[in-house]
């Protein structure tokens, strides 16, 4: 028997599904808020971070995140698959490959570190910082065997601006599941502990 998740794990796992519902409204609707970006963002930058909380700023900042697994789980109770569920499965599954590659993490690392001095010197939503961070995606978690297919407008995907704000989304949601990972997450707790995490939700969203 396993323990339950814990009100981190959950934090970090709304951390994930916040990043994929974005990747979806963006890929069908062209456009997302710019500050639920720059949470995701920001995410990437944190190495110290005081907390699990401390990585997205505050809780508020993940109250997208934490509706939409509330929503989709209990969605995916009723046997019901959304677009998001599935990106957070493949997002799930690359943290995964990215943890077993120390020679590709140490290399997405220094590459952070650039972006983040890069990011200092602009801002941290600024274009060149986005399309480089899009590029280190590209560089390093796009070569893997399995990728995940973005459904959505062909007019919105063809545009490099959102293509490349895909991309940081996405690495901004393996960045979390890599994180849920080290608090002792696991694929099981969605599969077997939907209650649970359920529970947690409803009390994190008394704190919004």
């Amino acid at each position: 028997m396993f323990s339950k998740p814990t009100r981190d794990q959950v934090i970090a796992l709304a951390g994930v599904f916040q990043a994929c519902q974005l990747v979806e409204t963006l890929a069908k609707n062209g456009s997302i808020p710019s500050d639920r970006f720059n949470v995701c963002i920001e995410s990437l930058f944190q190495k110290n971070p005081e907390s699990t909380e401390a990585v997205f700023g505050s809780m508020q900042h993940l109250q997208l995140g934490i509706e939409s697994m509330q929503e989709l789980i209990t969605l995916q109770s009723r046997g019901k698959q959304s677009d998001t569920l599935r990106y957070v499965v493949g997002v799930v599954h690359l943290s995964k490959k990215l943890r077993q590659n120390k020679t590709m993490l140490n290399l997405i690392g220094e590459r952070l570190e650039q972006a983040s001095r890069q990011a200092e010197h602009f801002s941290t939503s600024h274009s060149n910082v986005v399309a480089n961070l899009a590029q280190v995606y590209q560089d390093s978690i796009s070569t893997f065997r399995h990728r995940i297919q973005v459904n959505g407008y062909a007019n919105y995907l063809q545009q490099d601006s959102i293509a490349q704000r895909i991309r940081c989304l996405l690495f901004s949601g393996i960045r979390a599941a890599m994180l849920w990972h080290q608090l002792g997450g696991r694929r099981r707790h969605l599969i077997l502990n939907r209650k649970d995490i359920l529970a947690q939700l409803r009390e994190l969203r008394v704190s919004l």
